[in-house]
């Protein structure tokens, strides 16, 4: 049974920083993208990065390219996503995410998720 579990998020100032941590098991995720998606009340869910498992090539969103980076530990099977620089923007609740194949941006595609962390950025 495939898990994947977020952790890390929080309360922050405007101009900080949080890393959250997506841990996956239950499965080897070696030909599988994960992304990092987020959902804003009345928004819809949008993918802001992913990553391929092998490999490691990478996909942001406009909106937070320069400011987040994402990243696996193959050793620990689990997904980073380092966001600095946040803004009240950025305010959601993030949801780690893996599908079988090539990154796509419909959260639709994608066939695992966590149950959500929530990213809060004060002004």
């Amino acid at each position: 049974q495939v898990q994947l579990v977020e952790s890390g998020g929080g309360l922050v100032q405007a101009g900080g920083s949080l890393r959250l941590s997506c841990a996956a098991s239950g499965r080897t995720f070696t030909s599988y993208a994960m992304g990092w998606f987020r959902q804003a009340p009345g928004k819809e869910r949008e993918l802001v990065a992913a990553i391929m498992w092998t490999g490691g090539s990478t996909y942001y969103a406009d909106s937070v390219k320069g400011r987040f980076t994402i990243s696996r530990d193959n050793a620990k099977n689990t997904v980073y996503l380092q966001m600095n620089s946040l803004k009240p923007e950025d305010t959601a609740v993030y949801y780690c995410a893996a599908r079988r194949g090539i990154v796509v941006r419909a959260s639709t595609g994608y066939d695992y998720w966590g149950q959500g962390t929530q990213v809060t950025v004060s002004s």
